[in-house]
C-alpha cells in the first residue's frame, strides 16, 4: 500500500479507537447543503461525519479489532463517530433521515457490538446521558430522603404534639383573664 492510503488508514484508526460509536451509512443522493447540515448538527454534539473509502474503512476496523461488517460496506459510505453520547449522535442522524430521507443508515458498531438499524433507531429514541443520569439520581436519592423524613416524623409529631398542648393551655387563660377584668 502506498504511504498516502496507509497514512489515511491510520488516522481513520486513531478516529475509530477514540469513539466508542461508528454509524455507518448510505450518503447516495445527499446534497451538499444537506451533507454540510448534517454535519454541522452532529459537530454541535460532538460527533463527526465523515466520508470514507469502504476498502480503507475495512483495514482500519480489522487492524484494531472491531467486528467484521464488511457485507454492509457497499455503495457510497460515510461514518458518525464521536467521543460522547451514541444515543445523541443517533438522535440527530435519526432526525435528519426524517426531514431529508436520506442518508441510509446501514449498520453500526457501538462498544465493540454490531448494532441493527433498527437498533440504532431505538438508541435514538432513548433520553440523553445526562437525563438517563439524573433519573439514577433521583431514584438513588429518593430511598435516602424518604428515610430522612421517616426519622424526623417522631421529632416532629412530638414538636406538634408540645405545641398544640401549649396552645391549648394559653387560650383558657387569656379567657379567664378577660373575664375578671370585665
Amino acid at each position: 500500500m502506498r504511504p498516502e492510503k496507509v497514512t489515511i488508514v491510520e488516522d481513520l484508526q486513531a478516529k475509530l479507537n477514540a469513539s466508542p460509536f461508528v454509524l455507518v451509512t448510505d450518503y447516495t443522493g445527499l446534497r451538499v447543503d444537506q451533507f454540510s447540515i448534517l454535519r454541522n448538527r452532529l459537530a454541535e454534539i460532538g460527533a463527526e461525519y465523515r466520508v470514507v473509502k469502504n476498502t480503507f474503512l475495512r483495514r482500519a476496523l480489522s487492524q484494531i479489532g472491531l467486528p467484521d461488517i464488511s457485507s454492509d460496506l457497499k455503495g457510497q459510505t460515510a461514518i458518525v463517530i464521536g467521543d460522547k453520547d451514541v444515543a445523541a449522535a443517533a438522535k440527530v442522524l435519526k432526525t435528519f433521515v426524517g426531514e431529508a430521507k436520506k442518508p441510509e443508515i446501514k449498520i453500526g458498531v457501538v462498544d465493540n457490538l454490531v448494532v441493527s438499524v433498527d437498533q440504532i433507531n431505538s438508541i435514538a429514541d432513548l433520553p440523553s446521558r445526562e437525563v438517563l443520569l439524573a433519573t439514577l439520581l433521583g431514584v438513588l436519592q429518593a430511598p435516602a430522603g424518604q428515610l430522612v423524613r421517616l426519622l424526623n416524623e417522631p421529632a416532629s409529631a412530638l414538636a406538634r404534639v408540645l405545641k398544640a398542648k401549649n396552645e391549648g393551655a394559653e387560650a383558657p387563660a387569656a379567657t379567664e383573664g378577660g373575664e375578671a377584668a370585665a
